[in-house]
């Protein structure tokens, strides 16, 4: 990334989930990679939850999380909005003062393997 990287935060009904995994599948230019996971909505708008939902006191929420520059981000939320026009779709960018993966130096296979230390352990005594 040549310019500095946020980190922009989703929250949506679990009900269009679909609908913003493949808008961002195929956005164009695409983004690199992204994690979802559902939650739990916790506030004091249950004006358009279920009645189980009002029951629990609260809603069944997805997150999503994605790495990228601020213009992306920006014109990223506003496909989101021009594309799927909902309620209750929540979103915060904060800055990323580091983003890369890890890859190990050597592979211990060892390490991998955890009856290699029982086995070890076994032949000490």
């Amino acid at each position: 990334m040549d310019q500095p990287a946020c980190k922009l935060m989703l929250v949506f009904p679990e009900n269009i989930g679909d609908r913003v995994v493949e808008l961002l599948q195929a956005s164009d230019p695409p983004i690199t990679g992204f994690t979802t996971w559902a939650a739990d909505g916790h506030g004091h708008d249950f004006d358009s939850s279920e009645m189980r939902e009002r029951v629990r006191g609260r809603v069944r929420r997805q997150l999503l999380a994605a790495v990228m520059t601020l213009p992306r981000a920006k014109d990223l939320l506003e496909e989101i909005r021009q594309r799927i026009p909902v309620r209750h779709v929540t979103y915060w960018i904060e800055p990323v003062l580091g983003f890369g993966t890890l890859t190990p130096r050597t592979v211990d296979t060892q390490a991998l393997d955890p009856t290699t230390q029982l086995c070890s352990e076994e032949s000490a005594r």
